[in-house]
């Protein structure tokens, strides 16, 4: 059996955003995820993203608490086709040990498997930023420990995030064991272990990055909490999704949308 699992930045109310909606929407509904991590979710006094999109969808959801930028929140989100319960909304620190805006949002989801902790998170974006984001992924997984409970026989954290870090680089390395991290959990990367090629999220090609002096990254990840117990966890397949229809179309978001099938327990 499987379960699948979705991540995705939904860039705010950037662009044009009333239109990009229904695209969103579509989306997610062609993947027919059974969890989806989202990130740059918005609300305001009159319409809120996230209740839209698991109304549609007819899925349960969680955020962080919103931060307001000129009345519109900004924030991450977990959906899911079973009940679930926030167990953790944490502000992530800065390298220098002050709090940032950045925030991870994790849920107890009541899976027919158990209690499945899933998290989405969102790290600071600036390309000089490193030393940030080494921090905030080291509270991530600090906080993952927590939420994991047993690593033999537990459920294990599903991590989706944009990272806004290519695989190669110090942040990335440290997540996934290649760098001294945390004692006692690495996180496997979903697109290494199935992706069928470089996997880049951040593209050329869309036209709401083609002023970025750094697209085509791959910046988006399924990540999967280690030590678990064999084979739960391991995923059977990976794509991306969140182009337009057509070539003339509306994008629906700057990022695409990763999605994976995870191996479950029998």
């Amino acid at each position: 059996m499987s379960m699948r699992v979705m991540t995705w930045n939904l860039w705010w109310h950037f662009g044009p955003w009333e239109a990009r909606q229904p695209l969103i929407l579509d989306t997610i509904r062609d993947a027919a995820p059974d969890i989806v991590c989202l990130q740059e979710v918005w609300s305001d006094e009159d319409d809120d993203q996230l209740d839209h999109l698991a109304d549609q969808l007819e899925m349960y959801a969680v955020r962080t608490n919103p931060v307001f930028y000129n009345g519109q929140s900004f924030g991450n989100a977990v959906m899911s086709r079973w009940p679930l319960e926030r167990i953790a909304d944490e502000r992530l620190p800065r390298a220098d040990g002050e709090a940032s805006h950045r925030r991870v949002v994790a849920a107890a989801v009541a899976t027919p498997f158990g209690s499945w902790p899933i998290a989405s998170t969102h790290l600071d974006h600036r390309f000089d930023r490193s030393a940030d984001r080494r921090a905030q992924i080291r509270r991530v997984m600090e906080l993952a420990i927590e939420w994991r409970g047993d690593a033999a026989t537990d459920l294990p954290v599903v991590l989706g995030a944009d990272l806004n870090a290519v695989p190669d680089s110090d942040e990335v390395r440290m997540a996934t064991g290649r760098s001294p991290g945390v004692d006692g959990i690495v996180f496997s990367d979903v697109w290494e272990q199935v992706g069928r090629d470089r996997g880049h999220t951040w593209l050329r090609d869309n036209p709401y990055s083609a002023v970025s002096a750094w697209p085509d990254r791959r910046l988006d990840y399924l990540l999967v909490s280690w030590p678990r117990p064999k084979p739960t966890g391991n995923p059977i397949s990976a794509w991306l999704t969140g182009r337009p229809a057509d070539a003339d179309g509306i994008w629906p978001s700057d990022h695409l949308a990763l999605v994976a099938d995870l191996v479950t327990p029998d």
